[in-house]
C-alpha cells in the first residue's frame, strides 16, 4: 500500500513538471536526445553524510532534473580542454583542466520528464530535452570531421571535498575525471611518443552510469572527442 501512495505521488509530481515544461515551450522541436536517471531516496554508506535522508519526492525530483540538466549540456555543448599529459621522469605533474562551453539550467523548457518509476528505495527517471536548431547543429558537427569517440572511469572520493560540497558535486567530479582517463587513453594508443599537452573539445555520448567502487564514486561514460593541438615535448 506505501509503495503504490509512493508510486502515486512521485508520478503526480513528474507529471506536473513535464506539464510546466510543455507548457512554456515554444513550439515541438523535431530533435529530441533521451537519458536515464537514478535517485537514491535513501543514504548509500560513505555519501552524502550532510544530506537530509529520507528524501522528500520534490527534492529527489529536483536533483534529478537537475543531473540530467548538466548531462544533456554535456552532451550538446560539452568542454573545452587543456591537458598538461604529466611524465614522472621529468617531474611534470599531471593536470586536466575544463571549461564549460555552455550550460542548459535548471527549468529549461526543453528538458521534460517522460516515465517514472520507483524500485525500491530508488527512483528512475527517463527525461527527454528538446533541440532547437542552433542546438541541433551543435549536436551534429559533434558527430562528424575529427571527432572521434573515447570511453573512460573517473572516480571522485566519498570523503574528499568534492562530498561535502554536495551530491551533485561528486557526480560532476567523477564524469570530469572520466573525461581526463578518456583523453589519456585516446592519446595512449594514437600517439607514438608521450605529448606534453593536449587542447581540445570534448561532450558527453550518452549519459553515464554510476556505482561505488573501493570507497570512491565511480563514473563510467562514453565521450566525443576533438583534439585540436598537440604539444611535443621537443617543442620546449
Amino acid at each position: 500500500m506505501i509503495r503504490k501512495a509512493l508510486f502515486f505521488a512521485v508520478f503526480v509530481f513528474f507529471s506536473l513538471s513535464a506539464l510546466f515544461a510543455q507548457e512554456h515551450e515554444l513550439g515541438w522541436h523535431p530533435q529530441v536526445i533521451r537519458g536515464e536517471v537514478w535517485v537514491e531516496l535513501e543514504p548509500i554508506y560513505g555519501g552524502f553524510v550532510d544530506e537530509k535522508y529520507p528524501l522528500d519526492l520534490p527534492t529527489a525530483g529536483r536533483r534529478a532534473l537537475e543531473e540530467a540538466a548538466l548531462f544533456f549540456s554535456a552532451m550538446i555543448y560539452g568542454w573545452s580542454f587543456q591537458y598538461d599529459i604529466g611524465e614522472r621522469a621529468r617531474q611534470i605533474e599531471e593536470n586536466f583542466e575544463l571549461t564549460e562551453v555552455a550550460s542548459i539550467p535548471f527549468g529549461d523548457p526543453g528538458l521534460e520528464v517522460t516515465d517514472v518509476e520507483v524500485r525500491g528505495l530508488r527512483v528512475r527517471m527517463w527525461t527527454d530535452y528538446h533541440l532547437d536548431e542552433s542546438q541541433q547543429r551543435r549536436l551534429s558537427n559533434w558527430r562528424t570531421g575529427t571527432i572521434r569517440n573515447a570511453q573512460g572511469i573517473g572516480y571522485c572520493y566519498m570523503g574528499g571535498p568534492e562530498a561535502r560540497a554536495g551530491w551533485l558535486a561528486v557526480r560532476k567530479t567523477a564524469l570530469e575525471d572520466a573525461a581526463r582517463a578518456a583523453v589519456r587513453g585516446m592519446l595512449q594508443g594514437s600517439e607514438r611518443n608521450r605529448p606534453k599537452e593536449a587542447h581540445g573539445f570534448i561532450s558527453l555520448a550518452t549519459f553515464p552510469s554510476f556505482y561505488i567502487d573501493s570507497g570512491r564514486w565511480a563514473a563510467a561514460a562514453r565521450f566525443r572527442v576533438e583534439i585540436t593541438e598537440i604539444v611535443p615535448f621537443n617543442a620546449y
